[in-house]
Parts: structure tokens; C-alpha cells; sequence
């Protein structure tokens, strides 16, 4: 049976009409599940938007994962199971669905739990995240740590020279002014709805929590790189502390990249809309050949390579 190491985008790779082609090709099943769990039309909301209603937290987390979901299942379909498995933050469900640690069930529950405590954190305690482009991570970390105003940390260490910091917002605006004062290319302000991965999410950690200990958690069929850890995870009820632990540290992408490359995966491909991954893929193990697939096309496409 062909494997493949599977990646998984989160937030951010959301688009209107993601996912429409597998519904369209008798993959319906699962959109109609997802609808009966959350008791609302998600699938209308991924296929017809508005984008500023699919892109609003609750919406996004449990669309991804849905559409996500689905092309993990079509891949099966045809034979094809990951040897490793890794998201990006939300796409760690995904991931983990991929692996058999979670039903989709139980996923769609999750993810939509994580959603509303996100979104209530980011209202109680306000926060800003910004992109810093063209330094290193070492570099960014001391530099935020003179910051003065207020909490501001390194949340997603994405690329080598691409990191998104996170905190109080007078703290990520003082960050964003010293960071270019000491030679970051840019450090731009990013449209979210609050500090996701930093200590400003505790109370969407402890609603996680409680959402967590009725699930249960199978020892995956394959590994799952955490983002918390950025190793190689076999362990189920570690696997289900590390997402509580996900929300209020960094998403360790560029160690998480490096990790996969040690595993040496025949192929690799980017499940989900968009090919974000891919790229930030490239700048950390350049020579880590990425397939993509967003679509039932790119599915044929990736089965046609791997079974060569």
C-alpha cells in the first residue's frame, strides 16, 4: 500500500467553494454529518461564503477540518494512508483524524469547541499577532524580550526567517517597531481575533480541557509531529495533553519540518485547501518534495505519482 507523510493546513488556508469537488463527486456524507453534529448549515457557508462569515473562528475551525477530513478519506479510498502526519496549528486535528486517534465525530466537536474558546479568549483578554519577515528566530526572541508594554512571545516559528509573534496589542506594537529598528524586512500586523498561541489563551486552554476528557484518544497508526514538541508522537493520552498545551505555546513548524525530513517519507503532500505548507515547507527543508492536494484533480495527480 503507497504512503505518503501527510501535512495539514490550518486557519488562514480557508477559502469559499473549498472542498465543493469531493461533494460533487458523491462525497457528501461527511458535510451532511458535520450539519447534523454542529446543528447548522456549515456545508453552505463552505460553499457559498460569504468569505467574512467563513473566515469568522467558528466557522473556520470545524470547515477545515471537515474539508480536510474528506480528502483524507478519499485518499483511504484509494489505498493511500499516511507513514507520518503533521498540522499547522488547527490542522492538528486533522492530523490526528488521519492517524486514527480521533473520529470525525469527535473531531468536529473538537474543533468547534476550540473555535468558540478561542474566539471568547481573544474578547476577554485582546490581543494582536504580526508577521516578522527576514530574521531569525533567536533574534526575534531577544528582541521581544526587552519589549516593556506588556506579554508578547513568538507563537509561530513557520520558516527560517518567518515568524508570527503574539500578545497584548500595545506590547505586538512596540515588538513590531524595535524588530524593524534592529533590521526585520518587515513586521506587519496580521487580521485575526485575538493572541492565539500565547499565554492570552489560558482560558480557551481550560474550556479545551474540559471538552477533551469525555474523547477518546487512539494510539495512532502512524506518527503525529506535534506542533508543542516537534517530534515524532506515538503516545494517544500525550497527544491530547500536547493540544491543550498547543493553544498557549508556539507552533514549532520549522523544527516540526525538520523532524519529518529525519523520517524520510517516499512522499509528501499538503491535504487541504491551498498550498501555504508547501511553501513554508521548501524554505525549511529545501530539498522536501511537496504534492498538493486541494482538489479531487491534484488526488488523481498525487496517486499517479506515488504508485509509479
Amino acid at each position: 500500500m503507497p504512503k505518503i507523510a501527510m501535512l495539514f493546513p490550518g486557519q488562514g488556508s480557508q477559502s469559499v467553494g473549498m472542498g465543493k469537488d469531493f461533494y460533487d463527486n458523491n462525497d457528501r456524507a461527511r458535510f451532511d454529518e458535520a450539519d447534523r453534529i454542529l446543528g447548522r448549515d456549515l456545508s453552505r457557508i463552505i460553499f457559498s461564503g460569504p468569505i467574512e462569515e467563513l473566515t469568522e473562528t467558528r466557522n473556520t475551525q470545524p470547515a477545515l477540518f471537515v474539508v480536510e477530513a474528506v480528502m483524507v478519506d478519499a485518499l483511504a479510498k484509494s489505498g493511500v494512508t499516511p507513514m507520518a502526519a503533521a498540522g499547522h496549528s488547527l490542522g492538528e486535528y486533522s492530523a490526528l483524524y488521519a492517524a486514527g486517534v480521533i473520529s470525525f465525530e469527535d473531531g468536529v466537536r473538537l474543533v468547534a469547541a476550540r473555535g468558540e474558546a478561542m474566539a471568547e479568549a481573544g474578547k476577554a483578554n485582546p490581543g494582536a499577532m504580526a508577521a516578522v519577515l527576514g530574521m531569525d528566530r533567536d533574534k526575534i526572541i531577544d528582541v521581544i524580550s526587552q519589549v516593556k508594554s506588556g506579554i508578547v512571545v513568538a507563537a509561530n516559528e513557520n520558516a527560517p526567517e518567518q515568524t508570527v509573534i503574539s500578545g497584548e496589542t500595545a506590547a505586538v506594537s512596540e515588538a513590531c517597531e524595535s524588530l524593524k529598528a534592529a533590521g526585520a524586512k518587515r513586521a506587519m500586523p496580521l487580521p485575526v481575533s485575538g493572541a492565539f498561541h500565547s499565554p492570552l489563551m489560558q482560558p480557551a486552554a481550560e474550556k479545551l480541557t474540559a471538552a477533551l476528557s469525555s474523547v477518546k484518544f487512539s494510539a495512532p497508526s502512524c506518527p503525529v509531529i506535534a506542533n508543542v514538541t516537534a517530534k515524532p508522537e506515538t503516545d494517544p493520552a500525550l497527544l491530547k495533553e500536547l493540544l491543550v498545551k498547543q493553544l498557549v505555546s508556539p507552533v514549532r513548524w520549522v523544527d516540526s519540518m525538520k523532524a519529518l525530513s529525519e523520517i524520510s517519507p517516499p512522499h509528501c503532500a499538503e491535504v487541504g485547501p491551498g498550498t501555504v505548507l508547501k511553501g513554508l515547507a521548501k524554505k525549511c527543508v529545501p530539498e522536501m518534495n511537496i504534492l498538493t492536494c486541494d482538489g479531487v484533480n491534484n488526488l488523481y495527480s498525487i496517486l499517479e505519482q506515488i504508485k509509479q
